[in-house]
């Protein structure tokens, strides 16, 4: 991003290259379409390049790269009043099972994570989904690590709850750590 920040604009091109995949993923997985998400990340390197000056080389990147992501959701919600839903292309893992009753998890799950609030699906998809660890999130959203465990170890409760109750009470998500 130095070298962007000093005029050399092709630069951008590697940073894409290194991290388009994984904010498509991030904005499909908080419930945009395939052409939403296209376009979310298109729209988050512009951004980059216009504020590029804002960016601090002592500063982690992929900090600053979903800061500018999750703005440009933000942005993009306030002025479509989009209401979010989860896409089904949904790459969520599921247990080792026969096709059929993988499928109906994996349709439970996201029908779980759609009811989620908007600010609870975004702590599991950037933990979970994304990997960010605690400490990044923190510093994206401007709390506490402690408070980050706090909130995904809560979305997670609800998520569970969500799930049992789509499922009568069946099925139980796997307790994953960060």
């Amino acid at each position: 991003m130095t070298a962007v920040q000093h005029g050399d604009t092709r630069k951008l091109g590697v940073l894409f290259d290194r991290h388009h995949a994984a904010l498509f993923r991030y904005f499909l997985r908080l419930g945009g379409s395939r052409s939403l998400s296209e376009d979310l990340t298109q729209d988050v390197f512009f951004r980059m390049l216009r504020a590029g000056e804002t960016w601090r080389a002592d500063a982690r990147f992929v900090n600053w790269m979903y800061r500018i992501a999750r703005n440009a959701y933000i942005d993009h919600n306030r002025k479509q009043r989009w209401e979010t839903g989860m896409a089904p292309e949904f790459d969520v893992p599921a247990p080792k099972t026969n096709g059929y009753e993988q499928e109906q998890e994996l349709e439970l799950v996201r029908h779980a994570l759609d009811q989620l609030p908007p600010d609870k699906r975004e702590l599991l998809v950037l933990s979970r989904y994304q990997g960010m660890k605690y400490e990044q999130i923190g510093e994206l959203l401007g709390v506490e690590t402690g408070t980050v465990k706090v909130r995904v170890f809560r979305a997670l409760q609800q998520l569970r709850g969500i799930y049992e109750r789509l499922s009568g009470g069946h099925h139980v998500l796997s307790r994953t750590g960060n």
